[in-house]
């Protein structure tokens, strides 16, 4: 690989330095195989099949970011994304898993369609700021409830009731352990902190005999990624459920990465790299569906990776191969047990939560439609009709205050679609 390519000198920067970024940008962020996998196997897709392709489709991303951007930007799975995946597509919409990955191309080629054009500045421009807001924090609540009851911390129960775990459960306690240590290891920074936690937590569960049995599995097979690879069914590709469910994450990934993308070339140093960036992000996103993954973006990780000297591709390149490289450790990663995943997706969460901070409350047109969005989300366990509602309210009120012209014309089209998709399971 020539030092050229990467243009380091006029990044002011060097390989060693670039390697050593990549280095601990790669231990930062490669958590998300386990955690990635996990909720994907949820969906029904076979576990290390879901890991094969989470790595894959992170080694994937970062090569082309590294190569077609040049940008210090790690693309890997989304937190969120993911669960949207399992729980709002799979779990909340009954699409199977393999119609849920269709979605997810025919989303990725909309994506490709947006950054490659003037699409995406248009978008960004007539969605309402309170609105994107409302959509991070409103998954982000999702992910703490998720985390709270895969970790055994709130119980469904045989009524479906959500109710307080049995305290005297191992598993409660090993998660509640586990967040302590992971939140020591947060809040002081320490490189890898949560990679460190799932390592702290699966020793935990060893502690109190609640391991995953993973007998047999002690060698890595490429058979179950046959179940993944372009597993595409196009049997419910005209249900509203796909349609609106293409919509919601083509809406979610966009402005997503728009927003990360902007954030990380501006503290890079470099702002004119946002553009290829996204559209790093964007083929990433179309390539996800067809290796058999959640949509990647470009993960907050990456400021680890500019912090520690990252000017170029050659350190987002670096993370990518030590991603290749972590496919011979599948079968110690199938022994990470819940309470070692649900503590980085209640830390994760929260600081997701955060962003309501950001939200325009002393407007009700403005932020009435968000609150509503972001209860919706985990109430309803559904990101898509979360949205929905949050999109169908903002006009509504608009127009009940006598405000209609401060809604852009696609947002009355986007609106009505909503309407229309309840209209049909009404019917």
């Amino acid at each position: 690989m020539r030092k050229d390519f990467f243009d380091l000198k006029g990044h002011g920067t060097t390989v060693r330095t670039e390697v050593m970024a990549g280095l601990v940008g790669f231990f930062t962020i490669a958590y998300i195989i386990a955690v990635n996998s996990f909720i994907l196997a949820e969906s029904g897709m076979p576990l290390e099949g879901a890991m094969i392709a989470t790595i894959l489709i992170s080694f994937a991303g970062c090569l082309l970011m590294g190569f077609w951007a040049n940008a210090p930007i790690l693309l890997v799975p989304g937190m969120g994304i993911n669960v949207m995946f399992t729980y709002t597509f799979v779990h909340s919409m009954g699409l199977d898993y393999p119609t849920a990955l269709t979605l997810v191309f025919i989303s990725g080629v909309l994506f490709v369609a947006v950054a490659f054009s003037k699409l995406g500045a248009i978008l960004n421009r007539v969605i309402p700021q309170s609105l994107k807001v409302a959509i991070t924090v409103g998954i982000g609540l999702f992910l703490i409830f998720i985390g709270l009851e895969k970790g055994g911390i709130i119980d469904r129960g045989t009524s479906s009731m959500i109710a307080l775990g049995d305290l005297s459960d191992p598993k409660l306690i090993a998660t509640v352990l586990t967040l302590l240590i992971a939140l020591v290891l947060f809040l002081r920074n320490i490189m890898g902190h949560f990679l460190w936690a799932m390592i702290a937590g699966t020793g935990i569960a060893a502690l109190f005999g609640i391991l995953p049995d993973s007998s047999g599995n002690e060698k890595i097979s490429i058979a179950s990624y046959g179940d993944v690879f372009a597993a595409w069914s196009f049997d419910s590709v005209l249900s509203m459920a796909f349609i609106v469910g293409t919509f919601s994450l083509t809406m979610v990934t966009v402005f997503e990465n728009i927003g990360l993308v902007q954030a990380h070339t501006a503290a890079a140093g470099r702002p004119e790299k946002a553009e290829r960036a996204l559209q790093a992000t964007s083929l990433s996103a179309m390539l996800s569906g067809l290796l058999g993954s959640s949509t990647p973006v470009a993960t907050a990780e990456t400021g680890a990776v500019i912090a520690a000297g990252g000017r170029t591709g050659l350190s987002t390149v670096t993370a990518g191969i030590l991603f290749l490289l972590s496919i011979f450790f599948i079968p110690v990663i199938q022994f990470i047990p819940d309470n070692a995943i649900a503590p980085i997706l209640l830390i994760i969460g929260g600081l997701m939560v955060q962003n309501i901070t950001d939200l325009e409350t002393s407007d009700l047109t403005e932020a009435f439609p968000a609150i509503f969005l972001i209860a919706m989300i985990p109430f309803t366990q559904s990101i898509a009709d979360g949205v929905a509602v949050g999109f169908i309210l903002y006009p509504l009120l608009k127009m009940a205050s006598g405000r209609a012209r401060e809604v852009a014309k696609p947002l009355y089209v986007i609106a009505v679609l909503f309407i229309l998709n309840f209209a049909v399971y009404l019917i």
